[in-house]
């Protein structure tokens, strides 16, 4: 076998479990740095109304590579699966056409987003003094949104054959490249926003370009020459029907966290930051969960695919209990030292105490998310994107938002009712998702459009 894969469907699950997940863990943990290397350096060196724009240009960049991660979803659940199948035809058609999508989807998105840059931002009440900083940040990560695109699209396929082991090299080597133009541009030459933005960039493209030369190193099936760029029908569909919902499913979720950072820009620039701050901590708050979840999804391809639905349930339950733990800490050390947490990102004692409030409410969401995630997981390895789809709007639209609007503007209640519309919706979510398992429909493998898996014997 390529040392460039990793059969999952074998050995002890826990091993191979923990194996993956540690990797992919400490990948995004780095990965996180690249986001609150910015927000440190420029609130330390460039002030509040700077930090403000990085985290508004951030939103709207995040939403744009979380749709990425969602489409790239559909090659990475189809990748375990062919993986379990050892359909290596299959396999190689799947990758090149995900590779040819994404890059022709970065052209059309660069040019799109520099058009309508200006109006998005008037349309999330941008505030006036931060409005020409979270334009400048934006810029730069959208010109650069192909290397985005791309560090996330090899990263996802190299996952799917399970492999975390190599993108968590390539991103530490980003990371620290990242924090020092940080330090360069912003602290240094202070060109502020537009700094953060160009450091991120260049970092992302490190990680790509290191991800192609390990690949065409070990002799990966898409050599990157113009001749293997290829749209492939027939694995096009199964893409679009298995990542479109997860797609939408991330557009979704973050374009309600867009609408959240709408409402808080209307009580100033202090709660802008300080929201943005609280991001940032939280992204390490649920590092460990999104790493589990990610680890028990790439788990249950490859099983499922390979009928062994016995050890996907078993990597569900194993993954769900160690991001309880995990996450519930987190829980424990915000409720106690909220302050010294804000005070690591800015020392302004408006934005600090914005936070503060906003962080109390919105972390009773850590009690919640480790089953929503993990189970989410498993379900997406399955091929059930259609329905963490649904699940996910109901919760974004019908819960998030409005019981956000309610409670920080309608009634007053400020950041603090704000950030209280994150355990609200995850409550339901986790209603629905319970009501699903109990059904049984999980049994299914609905990426390949099969019955329940069975062992084999």
């Amino acid at each position: 076998m390529p040392k460039i894969e990793n059969d999952l469907s074998r050995g002890p699950v826990f091993v191979k479990l923990m194996l993956f997940a540690l990797p992919f863990l400490a990948s995004n943990v780095v990965q996180s740095l690249y986001n609150v290397a910015d927000m440190l350096i420029v609130g330390n060196f460039a002030g509040t109304v700077s930090m403000s724009g990085v985290n508004i240009g951030g939103q709207v960049t995040f939403i744009l590579t979380n749709v990425v991660i969602g489409l790239c979803m559909g090659a990475t659940v189809l990748i375990g699966q062919y993986m379990g199948l050892k359909d290596r035809g299959a396999l190689n058609r799947v990758t090149a056409t995900i590779i040819t999508l994404l890059l022709m989807l970065s052209a059309f998105i660069t040019v799109f987003m520099l058009i309508f840059k200006a109006p998005l931002l008037r349309l999330i009440q941008t505030p006036a003094e931060a409005f020409a900083e979270s334009d400048s940040y934006l810029t730069v990560t959208v010109i650069g949104v192909v290397f985005i695109f791309g560090y996330n699209a090899l990263s996802g396929i190299l996952r799917g054959m399970g492999n975390s082991r190599e993108p968590f090299y390539f991103v530490l080597v980003a990371c620290m490249v990242n924090i020092a133009l940080d330090l360069v541009f912003v602290a240094v030459f202070h060109w502020d926003a537009f700094g953060a933005a160009l450091a991120t960039v260049i970092s992302q493209a490190l990680s790509m370009f290191l991800c192609i030369i390990y690949m065409v190193r070990n002799r990966f099936s898409f050599n990157f020459k113009p001749s293997s760029f290829r749209i492939y029908g027939d694995q096009l569909a199964n893409i679009l029907r298995i990542g479109l919902p997860t797609c939408a499913q991330n557009a979704v979720t973050s374009f309600s966290f867009l609408f959240l950072t709408a409402i808080v820009n209307l009580f100033g620039v202090s709660a802008s930051a300080a929201v943005g701050a609280v991001g940032k901590f939280n992204s390490f708050a649920f590092m460990p969960t999104m790493a589990l979840s990610a680890s028990i999804g790439a788990m249950a391809a490859q099983n499922i695919g390979a009928g062994r639905m016995d050890r996907a349930v078993e990597a569900c339950r194993i993954g769900t209990g160690f991001s309880v733990i995990l996450t519930w800490l987190f829980f424990v050390l915000v409720q106690v030292f909220p302050v010294p947490i804000l005070s690591i990102f800015s020392r302004d004692p408006e934005m600090i105490a914005a936070g503060v409030t906003y962080l109390r409410s919105f972390s009773f969401d850590f009690l919640i998310i480790p089953f929503i995630f993990c189970i989410s997981g498993f379900l997406i390895g399955g091929g059930h994107t259609v329905f963490t789809l649904i699940v996910s709007m109901l919760s974004a639209v019908v819960l998030r938002v409005p019981v956000c609007w309610i409670f920080g503007v309608v009634l007053n209640m400020g950041p603090f009712g704000v950030g209280l519309g994150a355990p609200v919706a995850s409550a339901g979510t986790l209603l629905l998702i319970v009501v699903y398992m109990i059904s049984g429909r999980w049994k299914v493998n609905a990426a390949l459009g099969k019955g329940p898996a069975e062992p084999p014997s």
